[in-house]
């Protein structure tokens, strides 16, 4: 819901702090391992009840999230590096809560509940893309992304609060999970309905379009 507001206000701070790195000769690739390698220590410390170790790792993989894309725009952005960053920003995102179920059984559920609604929010995220990108759709307020960015309810930073928030309050962990679960599912839900709305128009701008000229 405020990526695309908070994408604008980092933008130019987030070039800054890429510029020394770029300098340095580190590739905005490397800050991408970097970061997932971030996350997967924030999770391991889940599981060990290191929490306040768990919030710095997820700061640092999502400061890492942030610097790879300001470097890859000082550069030149790579499909391969895209689809990194996209796969492990999906994988850390479920790693998460799985983590908080090997710390105990009894998150299990919630947890289990909260990566099945990621799995709504991922797939309707990704599936729409394939299909913006045949047709040429583009989100204005998100150009600078490396594919179609289909807005919802919950997105990275409404996801990396309530991470956080799992991470500060563990006894919540449930009523975190269940509670953005559903909000997810109300993501879900809309981008299905935004994403068959969009896609219909513009095959039904293309039948007119073919009725025209023939």
């Amino acid at each position: 819901m405020l990526d695309a507001v908070l994408t604008a206000h980092l933008k130019a701070p987030l070039a800054r702090l890429a510029k020394p790195l770029l300098h340095a000769g580190v590739s905005a690739n490397q800050v991408t391992l970097v970061g997932f390698l971030c996350g997967l220590i924030s999770a391991f410390c889940v599981t060990q009840d290191w929490l306040l170790w768990a919030l710095a790792g997820l700061a640092a993989n999502r400061l890492c999230d942030g610097l790879d894309g300001a470097l890859a725009r000082l550069t030149h952005p790579t499909r391969y590096g895209a689809f990194l960053d996209i796969v492990f920003d999906f994988l850390m995102y479920s790693l998460i809560p799985l983590s908080f179920a090997i710390r105990d059984g009894s998150d299990a559920l919630p947890a289990a509940f909260l990566i099945f609604c990621f799995v709504g929010t991922g797939s309707s995220f990704l599936a729409f893309s394939i299909f913006a990108k045949e047709v040429g759709l583009t989100n204005q307020r998100l150009v600078e992304k490396s594919m179609y960015y289909l807005e919802g309810l919950t997105e990275g930073f409404e996801t990396l609060v309530v991470l956080a928030l799992m991470m500060l309050f563990p006894a919540w962990f449930s009523v975190l999970a269940y509670g953005f679960g559903i909000l997810c599912l109300v993501t879900t839900a809309t981008r299905i309905w935004q994403g068959v709305q969009q896609l219909k128009q513009v095959e039904a701008q293309t039948s007119d379009h073919t009725r025209s000229i023939q």
